[in-house]
Order: C-alpha cells, then sequence, then structure tokens
C-alpha cells in the first residue's frame, strides 16, 4: 500500500464522479441524482470517524421514510463468495422481507451496530405504540484494517443515531460513513452509487444500486472498458489478490417477487466483474436488495394480500441496469475518494491522483 513514486502536490485535487471525467457506463439513462436514492423514499446517511488511527464509519441505508417493521419491503440477498461476516440475510432468505433500515460498517463493528439498530427500531416503535418482540437488523462489512485500527471498535449506538439523523438523498461519495478505511484494487476506495431509469410497457422504473468498496487486484482494474490497472500497478505498491470484499446495495420500485428480486441482484456481479473483479478466495462478495413496491403489512386484516409482480422476460432490461449502476457504483468509489493515510502510516492513493487526473509519472 506503500507509494513507491508519486509525487505529492501541494494543492488538494478536486474529486469528480466518473461521469464529468467523460466516461459514460452503459446503455441505460441514470436518474437525475445518479444514485441509490432516486428510487422514491430512499435515503442514505454516514457518520463517519476520520483520526489519525481510525479511518472508519457507518453507513445506513433507509429503504423508507415510515416504519420498515410496521410495513415491511419484498427484499432478498445473493452471496456470491461467503467470506464476510453479514448478520439478518438468513431471514431475509427464507421470509423475503425487510424490516429495517441496512448499515455497513467494519468488521469487527458488525455486533455493535446489529445491536444498535436493535435499541433504535425500539426506540422507533414504541413511539409510534407498536410491540417489537422479535427483529431482523441487516447489517454488513467490509475489513478497513489498512488504514484503520480495528481492534478498537469505535462504532456504535451514537454512531448509528447520527448517520440515521444524517440520511439524506444527496449523500457524499469516497472515503465517507464505512468507506472511510476501505481499499478498492489497491486504491482508496469507499461509498459509491449509481442509478438507471427505463421503460417497462408504458411505467417507467428505476434501479439503483450502492456500494462499500474493498476489492479487486490492481493490475485487473478496468475503468469503462480500459485495462489501466497494469499502468496503475508500476505507481504504486499493487494488491495481487482479488480480497476483501464488497457489499453491493440494490434499491428498486419495481414490482417484482423476491424470487425475481434475487435474479437481478446476481446481475450486480456483472458489474462487478466489468471493474475487473474475478471474486477471489478472500473477498466476500455479498448483494443486498429491496424493491418499494408490493409493501407488505405487518399486521394484515385478511389472510390474502394482493401484489402485482412483472413477468420473468419483463426482466430483461432490470438485469442491465444491475449490471450498469453496479459498474458505475465501483468506478464513483474510485473517483470521488482521495489518497489517505491512515494508521501506522499507510499510504492508499486515489485513482484520481494515478489516472484520472491523466498527470501519468
Amino acid at each position: 500500500m506503500y507509494n513507491k513514486n508519486i509525487k505529492r502536490k501541494k494543492e488538494e485535487r478536486i474529486v469528480k464522479r466518473i461521469r464529468e471525467y467523460g466516461i459514460i457506463i452503459g446503455n441505460l439513462a441514470p436518474g437525475p441524482l445518479n444514485k441509490i436514492t432516486d428510487v422514491e423514499g430512499v435515503l442514505v446517511g454516514h457518520a463517519t470517524k476520520n483520526t489519525r488511527d481510525h479511518k472508519t464509519g457507518v453507513t445506513v441505508i433507509m429503504p423508507c421514510q415510515d416504519n420498515p417493521f410496521l410495513r415491511k419491503l419484498v427484499a432478498a440477498a445473493y452471496v456470491h463468495n461467503g467470506f464476510g461476516k453479514s448478520q439478518g440475510l438468513i431471514q431475509v432468505e427464507e421470509l423475503g422481507t425487510l424490516e429495517t433500515p441496512i448499515a455497513l460498517t467494519n468488521t469487527l463493528n458488525i455486533g455493535k451496530v446489529h445491536d444498535a439498530l436493535v435499541d433504535l427500531m425500539l426506540e422507533r416503535c414504541r413511539k409510534e405504540g407498536a410491540e417489537i418482540t422479535s427483529i431482523n437488523p441487516v447489517v454488513g462489512e467490509c475489513n478497513d484494517s489498512v488504514l484503520n485500527k480495528i481492534c478498537d471498535r469505535v462504532v456504535g449506538l451514537e454512531e448509528v443515531r447520527a448517520a440515521l439523523e444524517d440520511a439524506t438523498s444527496d449523500f457524499e461519495e469516497g472515503a465517507a460513513g464505512a468507506g472511510c478505511g476501505t481499499v478498492c484494487y489497491g486504491l482508496k476506495g469507499g461509498i459509491g452509487s449509481s442509478s438507471r431509469r427505463f421503460q417497462i410497457g408504458e411505467e417507467t422504473y428505476t434501479l439503483g444500486a450502492m456500494v462499500q468498496s474493498n476489492f479487486g487486484s490492481t493490475e485487473n482494474l478496468m475503468v469503462g472498458g480500459l485495462a489501466v490497472g497494469k499502468e496503475i500497478a508500476r505507481l504504486t505498491e499493487p494488491t495481487a489478490l482479488d480480497r476483501g470484499s464488497v457489499m453491493t446495495i440494490i434499491a428498486t420500485d419495481l414490482p417484482v417477487s423476491d424470487r425475481q428480486l434475487k435474479r437481478i441482484l446476481k446481475r450486480a456481479g456483472v458489474g462487478l466483474s466489468r471493474t475487473g473483479s474475478y471474486m477471489g478466495h478472500g473477498s466476500g462478495d455479498i448483494m443486498i436488495g429491496f424493491t418499494t413496491a408490493n409493501r407488505i403489512p405487518e399486521q394484515a386484516e385478511k389472510e390474502l394480500l394482493s401484489v402485482r409482480i412483472l413477468k420473468e422476460s419483463a426482466l430483461e432490461t432490470a438485469f442491465m441496469a444491475a449490471a450498469e449502476a453496479t459498474e458505475e457504483a465501483v468506478l464513483n468509489s474510485l473517483a470521488m475518494a482521495k489518497t489517505t493515510t491512515g494508521h501506522k502510516g499507510n499510504v492508499v492513493h486515489s485513482l484520481t491522483d494515478l489516472w484520472l487526473s491523466k498527470e501519468r509519472i
């Protein structure tokens, strides 16, 4: 992770999203913000711990602005490679619903963030006159120990509450929240997002992706179809193996079943591969998704619920959208992150410094 021969500039580079460099991913058009929050009702918030020794935090994805426990969202999960410590995915797989915000953090803070979500959901439900005797928080993680003194476990209830209070549509990308200390393709990674808008029949739908990027072998990095990894590997200490993990969150307003949603999630792996990932042994490649259509009430008056779902062949465009939005989300996580010095003086350089700025050394 250490610099070989990069000349540090006195001025700080201005970070820009990947499209601002003229790199356009895919064929479908993005939503207005080109973020996961283009799906109506979805918000994202961060709490960041950024000190000399601590480069970490928590990021929360609020799937709706009302109480998700009282009106659950159809959800699914797909574990492409299971080198990870996520919580809550077993019940999501079994019941096909999401009933809390999704939180992302570092590996050793999974339990503390889970506990915090329990406390905060209990607090919210009490205020709304609802009793909880069981709750299934969904928490994902990446290991940020290259830049973060991870054993201090500095993320807990206070930080999760702050992230929820920070939730907004136009959220920060790069080294923010759970992405503060992550490393992607041997470069500074972080939080990145993108979205796609498309028509099925006469209706317009939105699909958004958000990643916590902490994966990839440097020499395999692809940017907009260009094999730039070998060039970048000559400028900095490369990461040899595809390891470290990536959490991918997919949100949509498509009327789909949890089984159909899982089919869509699998196509996020196509987006990861387009950036150069082969989902190596040491990488936890986990996809979690939900739709804001077809809400499921906790206390339904009738035993039968009526839902709308797409026919299978109508999912074709959604597959493309998931692949494109995930690829662009990864590239935005790289483009928006700055060169960072962290725990033990470890330095991880940014894609902007090494390649996007066009100043090759």
